[in-house]
């Protein structure tokens, strides 16, 4: 993808606000308005302190979300993330106390020091987009979006996320550090107050809804569809994949390059977009072979290898 590709006018207001706290990051502000235009969900995976929190909070202040946090640990339970039921003496009935769930965009933080009963109550609420509890459904707000972290140093008394839950998540992104010259200019701006605090809302929610329907409007041509499934198929009889990417896989790499190509004011998708994504999308849903581990290989280099073996659409 070019580097000067612009980008569509709103979306650029908003990335903009958002690299008035996050600096240097552009390309990972990018993916996460991607995945919310896209209706998905992101996996933050990254060292302590990096900025993984000020990114979610910097987007839900940007477009003028109700932000949730929630903090997963060991005695966490799935009540205290969907909400419980209490009787009210006076009504004589029960009635919903809604949990942190019920927000537009939700941190999880530290997703993986939790239970897995209690990661399956949010990985469900990302998938049915609802919860229930004590028998009765209730829809969650729109639009809703998770972005989950997880310390990917620290396994001591954690509970990775199993394959089936991963695939949950459109985008697993890393932050990574700050060059020296970013490094100083994030002390200089937090010299006096906070950047976070003083950012305002620059679209509305409902420019926010408007924007995902577009993104759904976006053309995919049948070509490209072609180049998306032949790419996954590759992980399928890859020698040293044990469990290549899904069909959810599929699906998450079209709609996220549909987000994309309307977040460079295109309405159609190319195979640059295909391209660029696939990493984002695929490296995180497949599982490699032990014995391929122990010769070097990793997920992220069997998906460039996949990229470079499936033969790019000719444009028409």
């Amino acid at each position: 993808m070019k580097a000067n590709e612009a980008l569509h006018p709103t979306i650029a207001r908003v990335v903009e606000n958002i690299e008035k706290v996050i600096i240097g990051k552009r390309n990972v502000a990018i993916l996460s308005i991607v995945a919310l235009l896209a209706k998905g969900h992101v996996l933050l995976e990254d060292v302590p302190g990096v900025g993984k929190t000020m990114l979610v909070r910097a987007l839900a202040k940007s477009v003028n979300a109700q932000f949730k946090r929630i903090q997963f640990t060991p005695d966490l339970l799935p009540s205290d993330v969907i909400g419980v039921s209490v009787y009210n003496q006076k009504a004589m009935q029960f009635e919903y106390k809604p949990g942190p769930i019920m927000g537009n965009i939700v941190l999880a933080d530290e997703i993986n020091r939790t239970s897995p009963k209690t990661q399956s109550a949010l990985l469900e609420a990302m998938e049915e987009g609802n919860v229930t509890v004590d028998g009765v459904t209730r829809p969650l707000p729109r639009p809703f979006f998770v972005m989950a972290t997880q310390n990917p140093i620290e396994y001591e008394g954690t509970y990775p996320l199993p394959e089936a839950q991963l695939d949950r998540f459109m985008l697993k992104l890393k932050m990574g550090y700050p060059s020296l010259a970013e490094e100083i200019e994030m002390l200089n701006r937090s010299e006096k107050v906070p950047p976070i605090e003083e950012i305002e809302p620059v679209i509305t929610m409902e420019e926010l809804l408007s924007l995902q329907k577009q993104v759904a409007d976006v053309y995919v041509d049948e070509s490209v569809k072609r180049y998306i499934v032949e790419m996954v198929q590759q992980s399928r009889a890859d020698a040293s994949v044990y469990l290549g990417v899904s069909p959810r896989g599929s699906v998450a790499l079209m709609k996220a390059a549909q987000a994309y190509a309307f977040v460079h004011g295109r309405g159609f998708v190319i195979p640059d977009d295909v391209q660029f994504l696939a990493p984002y999308v695929l490296s995180h849903r497949i599982i490699v072979k032990s014995e391929a581990k122990f010769d070097g290989f990793t997920a992220e280099e069997i998906v460039a290898h996949m990229i470079k073996r499936t033969p790019v659409p000719i444009q028409r």
